[in-house]
């Protein structure tokens, strides 16, 4: 899978907050300051030859909608992530955080989901 650019990116964080929408939606679900019409529609025009956006028309119009879902495009960028930054190392990566800012609570809690999906696997 290709990676998204930043712009790309925040395009396609409001198209899986709407699930589907026409230009101006996408852009009244931006941000301000809201990006220009012409260079959303030239980023949108972009993700679908790269085939991260769909589109139906009516007459002159197009609705766009994410052909990816959000939890496989993140699991290919930690994946990537993962293998540049920390060797393919999961360890390497859970000691990362656990020497990060975070705190007893939060450890606590990564504990806690660790702990049951272990617990899932071996049942």
């Amino acid at each position: 899978m290709k990676e998204l650019t930043k712009a790309e990116e925040q395009i396609m964080q409001v198209l899986w907050k709407l699930k589907k929408g026409f230009l101006k939606d996408i852009v009244n679900a931006m941000p301000d300051p809201k990006p220009a019409y012409p260079t959303v529609s030239t980023v949108i025009r972009v993700m679908v030859n790269k085939k991260f956006v769909g589109y139906n028309t009516y007459g002159k119009v197009n609705e766009y909608f994410p052909l990816i879902r959000k939890e496989d495009y993140f699991k290919t960028q930690m994946k990537s992530m993962l293998t540049s930054f920390f060797g393919s190392s999961w360890q390497g990566f859970a000691t990362f955080f656990s020497n990060s800012d975070l705190s007893i609570k939060e450890l606590e809690a990564i504990k806690a989901q660790i702990d049951k999906e272990i617990k899932k696997q071996k049942s």
